[in-house]
């Protein structure tokens, strides 16, 4: 079981990378976001994301375990769950989509309140909290400015 904790917590292993992994792992989250927008089923986001997100608390629960370390670097689920949270249930073009990341990695690293204090919660909880902030912060921001742009 470790080892397809590892696999989802590193997202298939793009955690591995040597440079920016969290940024691969938001590339991640947009691929996995175009799979599930194929679907096209608004209930299929809410479930792939909520999936995921206990999918992940579990994972890095886990893989913090395996390698001794809280948050490591490798683990990217929260960044995939984040990039999720901030472009699902819009209606949105690429251009959209690339605000959308630049807004969510922005928020995940600045880490406003309460994103930074989720850090705090045990395990994996503390791993997934504060993308979820982070994300929730993004989609928010991105919401008005689609709703600014239409109006």
């Amino acid at each position: 079981m470790t080892h397809l904790a590892v696999a989802v917590a590193t997202g298939l292993y793009c955690g591995y990378v040597p440079v920016a992994p969290g940024t691969i792992g938001s590339v991640l989250g947009l691929g996995v976001f175009a799979g599930i927008r194929a679907i096209g089923s608004p209930l299929g986001e809410a479930t792939m994301i909520t999936g995921l997100m206990f999918a992940g608390v579990w994972s890095a629960s886990v893989t913090e375990r395996h390698v001794g370390r809280t948050d490591p670097g490798i683990i990217v689920i929260d960044e995939v769950v984040g990039m999720l949270l901030t472009v699902s249930f819009l209606t949105i073009n690429a251009g959209m989509i690339l605000v959308g990341f630049v807004l969510f990695r922005a928020f995940d690293i600045v880490k406003p309140y309460p994103a930074r204090a989720c850090e705090r919660l045990p395990g994996g909880w503390g791993v997934m909290a504060d993308d979820v902030v982070a994300g929730l912060y993004a989609h928010a921001l991105l919401r008005s400015g689609i709703w600014l742009l239409n109006s």
